[in-house]
């Protein structure tokens, strides 16, 4: 599902105007666009990952577009004391790329902590966005209130600003996200147009590209969340799968309906069923009707096995060759390199800071 397929009307309806315009221009000239996004290396990748946000870098790679994936090691650090288990998770994240069809020939994959010279660009971009900024931006404040940290430490508090390091390191032109990640967008936005004014044109202003990505709650009924243990995991094996969805969170009544705002956990699960089988959740929960939750449940864990038989297939595949897979993120890291040192030579040139 596209922007296209949202109402454009309400706040947002500027941006929704826009992402749709966006839309028609990847159709008819890909090649003009950079995409920047990307994951923290925190845990497994799981269906909501997939159906939100993995399924469309391999549509817009497919596309033609050049696609660059952040691995963003360093911002594991911003709700959390230590980057736990960060080599496992860095390679789960690979293996799951791979297996859904990332092309590293085509889009390239790399990681923070690899990449000095982008995180040099935070330095200069801090200088352009004042504190009260920072402190107003609602993303920032909404992870402040969910951190796992006793205390809010400073990279939390300017990881905006980084974004804006990982988006316009590369001129990224077009992110993908989501309604509630425009304020983030926009602070970016703000770095960009504030060199420019200050310093001479060098960075783009990035578009939003947003999508009407599809919400699945996890299996408890709460928001799908790698850290809350309610999800599928892209790894998982099929009876795992089948176990976790007969656990999943329903309700008392047998006849099943899709009505997302009344009765969230099964139309949650009938979303999914409808996803992986390219129909209409409607008609899904129609022809469950009066089989319940049992049946319900059946037509998802079989959806799902179905679906990810191939890409499950895959990921073992490129799992019993890890010098290959780490070779695509060095690759990756070469590529992100030579970027980001083009970048800092020209930001260093316009402020007329030696090299």
């Amino acid at each position: 599902m596209t922007v296209t397929d949202l109402p454009p009307a309400g706040p947002a309806a500027p941006a929704l105007r826009r992402s749709a315009e966006l839309e028609e221009q990847l159709a008819h000239d890909p090649g003009r666009f950079r995409v920047l996004t990307g994951d923290r290396p925190t845990g497994a990748l799981h269906l909501g990952h997939y159906f939100g946000t993995l399924h469309n870098r391999v549509r817009l790679q497919d596309l033609g577009v050049d696609v660059l994936v952040l691995i963003a090691d360093y911002q594991v650090l911003t709700d959390r004391d230590v980057a736990e288990r960060l080599t496992e998770h860095v390679e789960g994240l690979l293996l799951d790329y791979l297996a859904i069809g990332i092309d590293p020939a085509r889009t390239t994959v790399f990681n923070h902590s690899a990449v000095p010279a982008l995180n040099q660009l935070l330095l200069p971009f801090l200088s352009l966005v004042s504190v009260a900024e920072l402190g107003r931006n609602p993303t920032v404040k909404d992870e402040i209130a969910h951190s796992r940290q006793a205390a809010v430490s400073g990279l939390m508090y300017t990881y905006p600003v980084h974004q804006a390091a990982d988006i316009l390191f590369c001129k990224g032109n077009l992110v993908p996200v989501g309604l509630d990640q425009l304020p983030h967008l926009e602070i970016t936005r703000t770095v960009a147009r504030r060199f420019n004014e200050r310093y001479g044109a060098v960075f783009p202003e990035p578009d939003a590209l947003l999508s009407a990505a599809p919400l699945l709650l996890g299996t408890d009924g709460t928001k799908m969340s790698k850290s809350r243990n309610n999800s599928v995991a892209l790894g998982a094996d099929a009876d795992e799968t089948a176990r976790l969805i007969k656990g999943a969170t329903t309700d008392a009544e047998r006849h099943i309906t899709y009505e997302p705002e009344r009765r969230p956990g099964v139309s949650s699960l009938v979303l999914l069923a409808a996803l992986c089988l390219g129909r209409d959740p409607h008609d899904v929960a129609e022809e469950i009707g009066n089989g319940g939750g049992a049946a319900l449940k059946r037509t998802v864990t079989d959806a799902v096995n179905t679906t990810m038989a191939p890409i499950r297939a895959r990921r073992a595949e490129y799992a019993r060759d890890m010098t290959y897979v780490r070779s695509v993120l060095r690759a990756g890291n070469e590529r992100a390199n030579a970027i980001a040192e083009a970048t800092l030579d020209e930001v260093r040139e316009a402020m007329g800071t030696p090299r």
